[in-house]
């Protein structure tokens, strides 16, 4: 089953903007693939301002978050693998979502899941753990 996170980032983004908010992205700017501007992380985070006036050929899909974006005056290319957002949240009052960390998936077990194996002894499927949903205030 495919991630939810980029879907609930779109969704949280259209959210905070249509309310006439700044949207904030936390990343994890260690995360394999993140393409920031060098020295402005910290911490091995970075906050993005990803508001429509801030940012330009703004790109989300399933995969990824890009954009062109100013640093110190300097246009730079960001490139963000949606497993690296860490939170979207609007600046003017914090309201918005945290994620877990997603550790990377191996090449190999991509095609494998859950589904691939019936259950044992004709038993229904269970889930693997507890949900994981917070609630952000």
């Amino acid at each position: 089953m495919n991630s939810s996170r980029p879907y609930l980032v779109r969704a949280l983004y259209e959210w905070i903007v249509d309310n006439d908010c700044t949207p904030h992205l936390l990343v994890n700017a260690e995360f394999a693939g993140v393409q920031v501007p060098p020295g402005f992380a910290s911490d091995g985070q970075i906050v993005l301002n990803v508001s429509p006036g801030a940012v330009r050929h703004l790109h989300m899909d399933n995969e990824a978050v890009s954009f062109e974006g100013r640093f110190g005056g300097v246009a730079h290319s960001l490139y963000v693998p949606a497993a690296a957002v860490l939170a979207i949240y609007a600046r003017e009052n914090g309201q918005g979502m945290v994620f877990d960390l997603e550790p990377p998936v191996p090449d190999d077990e991509e095609d494998e899941g859950p589904g691939d194996q019936g259950p044992p002894d004709g038993e229904p499927p269970r889930p693997s753990g507890r949900p994981s949903l917070k609630v952000v205030k």
